[in-house]
């Protein structure tokens, strides 16, 4: 049921790809909550992900391709994303990740380096490639909200999560330092959730995930949180409740990230 918590609203969703994603929870959510958005994601990943379903589901909400890389692409979609809302962008979900480090089995010490640099581009350097698009063209309102997603591998080792660790690291140093300048300027919020360990495509992908799923639910006080959790929670992050939430790593993990260890821990390693 709606809750109007983002009436007359105007946003981008990157990042959708299956029914999996939290973008795509994401963006059913945010319609639900009274929102018109505009969909989009890398022309390789429209080609092999389901958005046009999602579109649909959102009120034949617009799809428009764009590459995160590539300055021009960008202008393009936040050209076309102001044309057909009628107006300048209320929200944004930054929801993009990328490793061609492990989608290739190089472990950490032994990485390629070029593959290092499009994983940095592709997965943090785009967000700031985004904002300074959105600044350049005046295109995010007044007290606008922007939320990229992040894990908590920035700051602790999870060693299986390889260059991803380094990437979320940069991608949160980002989120501080254009959210002091973008605040300053007009009031936006750009903030980061760090997400649970959650079954979608990509995360999926990581070696040993099962496992590690499985040990953070029993590390969690409150369990893992879900893609229906998250993407409530990026409504909020939208909504003018949080207006002076701002350049925030915010964790959403059932309290993994505060625990030292439990007890159900505790009896699993001393079985």
């Amino acid at each position: 049921m709606s809750n109007n918590l983002l009436k007359g609203k105007k946003g981008i969703i990157f990042g959708a790809l299956d029914e999996k994603s939290i973008a795509w929870k994401t963006a059913l959510k945010c319609v639900e909550a009274g929102a018109q958005i505009v969909l989009t994601n890398a022309p390789v990943a429209l080609r092999m992900g389901e958005i046009n379903k999602l579109a649909e589901q959102c009120g034949n909400a617009p799809v428009i391709g764009a590459d995160v890389t590539n300055m021009d692409d960008l202008k393009n979609l936040f050209e076309k994303s102001m044309e057909h809302l009628g107006g300048k962008i209320d929200f944004v979900l930054h929801s993009i990740g990328m490793s061609l480090n492990v989608r290739k089995g190089k472990h950490y010490t032994e990485m390629n380096y070029e593959w290092n640099q499009k994983t940095l581009d592709i997965s943090a350097m785009s967000l700031h490639k985004v904002l300074r698009t959105a600044w350049d063209m005046d295109a995010l309102s007044e007290g606008a909200s922007v939320v990229a997603l992040t894990y908590i591998a920035a700051q602790r080792v999870f060693p299986d999560y390889n260059e991803m660790a380094d990437a979320k690291s940069l991608l949160e140093s980002v989120t501080r330092m254009f959210g002091y300048y973008y605040g300053v300027k007009k009031k936006v919020r750009v903030n980061t959730i760090s997400q649970s360990p959650t079954r979608t495509t990509a995360g999926s992908g990581v070696k040993g995930f099962d496992g590690f799923i499985n040990y953070a639910e029993k590390m969690s006080p409150l369990g893992n949180a879900s893609a229906d959790d998250c993407a409530n929670y990026c409504v909020v992050m939208f909504s003018d409740l949080t207006r002076m939430v701002t350049m925030q790593n915010l964790f959403h993990d059932g309290g993994f990230s505060f625990t030292g260890v439990t007890q159900a821990v505790i009896e699993q390693m001393e079985k």
